[in-house]
């Protein structure tokens, strides 16, 4: 049995998946890399046909429905003792799972959050700004002290993961895992991980109308079960 599986939903990467890819398989730990194509149109499933690695599983959608979806067939399919989730735009650096491996192991920890700006802050201003209002709002929300609201290196044992009932389906997924987290109170540790944000224009597909979606399914989680 592996000791992590990458579990990596994709959706139009066709321009870093085989980077990000070979990135995941170069770390040095002993590990699945799960791949789930939510029924991508820019000839990413074209190009996932010429990778291959032994440690390498291919799961695609015929139809688009979401990387929460995505997340969860991985999750069913994952072997490992460990599950971390696994962004396919090259904002996060793989070699960072050992630092979260580690804060993990001994039990010190039920789910480790990779946290973007305990190195300091970088993006642009407005999204900076943005990160800080919504961490700051969830915390007052769940009484947390947290650092960073939506990280998205998320490393827990798989059984953790599914004792959490995740339902989301879209972009709400990465919310839904951290406070279903908080509320069932466990115990959650940040470590610092490298992150190159990219731009709008490279990609980014997080916005305003994205932040008021997130903020509403934020309170939403916290005054309903």
């Amino acid at each position: 049995m592996p000791l992590l599986s990458v579990i990596v939903p994709i959706y139009n990467e066709a321009n870093t998946v085989r980077e990000i890819l070979a990135k995941i398989n170069a770390v040095n730990i002993e590990k699945e890399i799960i791949v789930v194509d939510d029924s991508s149109t820019d000839g990413t499933d074209k190009i996932l046909i010429d990778v291959r690695y032994d440690n390498l599983k291919i799961i695609h959608h015929s139809s688009n429905r979401g990387k929460g979806a995505a997340f969860l067939t991985g999750l069913a399919n994952a072997k490992g003792e460990f599950v971390i989730i696994q962004d396919a735009d090259l904002e996060y650096d793989p070699n960072d799972y050992a630092v979260l491996l580690n804060a993990i192991s001994g039990g010190k920890a039920d789910l480790v959050l990779g946290a973007r700006f305990l190195k300091g802050q970088r993006g642009q201003f407005m999204h900076r700004m943005m990160d800080r209002f919504m961490v700051s709002t969830m915390n007052f929300l769940f009484g947390s002290k947290l650092n960073d609201y939506s990280a998205c290196y998320k490393l827990a044992r798989k059984s953790t993961f599914e004792s959490l009932n995740l339902r989301s389906t879209g972009f709400n997924i990465d919310m839904e895992i951290i406070c279903s987290a908080l509320k069932k109170r466990l115990i959650i540790k940040e470590e610092a991980v490298s992150y190159s944000p990219r731009s709008y224009q490279e990609g980014k597909k997080f916005g305003f109308k994205g932040m008021f979606r997130v903020l509403f399914y934020m309170i939403k989680s916290r005054f309903v079960n």
